[in-house]
C-alpha cells in the first residue's frame, strides 16, 4: 500500500506539472513591441534630351554641313545644347560623345575630332556634372592645315548619329 500511495502520488504530481508546461496553466514571462514608420525610398531620376544642333565655321557663321567641303586648316564647330536632369541627393554623371571617333575616309593623322567642351551660361563646366539645367555642349572637327598634297581629296567624314550620354559616377566618399 505504501507503494500505491507512492505511485498515485508521483502521478498526480506528474499530472499537475504536465497541466501547468501544456496549458493548463501559465509560466509568465514579459514581452513588449512596437512599431515605427520609417519612410519610402525614392529614386531620383538622370536624363538628357538634346535640342537640333548647329555646325559653324572658324568664324562662327553656320554650315549646313551636307553641302560644305572642308580643305585642310578648316575647322568646323558643332554646338549642341542639353537638357539635363540630374535628381537624387549626391547624383553626378559625365556627358560623354560618341559617333564622332571614327575617322572614316580621312587619313587619322589630318583631322582631330575633340572631346565635347560643356558650357552652362557661357561658363566653362567639367565633368562630373552634379546639377540639372542646361548645357552647351562643343566638339570641333579640324582638318589639319599640316594635309600635304592631294592627301584626303574627295574624303567624307561622317558623323551619323552623333549622341550624348549622361552616365553616372560615383561621387567622393560613396561606395
Amino acid at each position: 500500500m505504501k507503494n500505491s500511495a507512492l505511485i498515485k502520488g508521483t502521478a498526480a504530481i506528474a499530472v499537475g506539472a504536465a497541466l501547468l508546461l501544456g496549458g493548463g496553466g501559465t509560466l509568465a514571462s514579459w514581452n513588449a513591441s512596437d512599431t515605427q514608420t520609417p519612410g519610402t525610398v525614392v529614386a531620383g531620376d538622370l536624363d538628357v534630351v538634346a535640342d537640333t544642333g548647329v555646325w559653324t565655321d572658324r568664324n562662327g557663321a553656320p554650315v549646313t554641313i551636307s553641302t560644305y567641303k572642308v580643305v585642310p586648316g578648316d575647322k568646323l564647330t558643332y554646338t549642341q545644347v542639353l537638357n539635363v536632369t540630374l535628381t537624387g541627393n549626391k547624383m553626378a554623371a559625365n556627358v560623354t560623345a560618341t559617333g564622332t571617333g571614327a575617322v572614316n575616309g580621312f587619313t587619322a593623322a589630318n583631322v582631330v575630332v575633340t572631346d565635347p567642351v560643356l558650357t552652362v551660361g557661357g561658363t566653362a563646366v567639367s565633368n562630373p556634372l552634379t546639377t540639372s539645367g542646361t548645357v552647351t555642349a562643343t566638339i570641333t572637327f579640324e582638318f589639319k592645315s599640316s594635309t600635304t598634297g592631294r592627301s584626303d581629296v574627295t574624303k567624307t567624314y561622317n558623323f551619323g548619329n552623333v549622341s550624348f550620354a549622361l552616365n553616372q559616377v560615383t561621387q567622393t566618399g560613396l561606395s
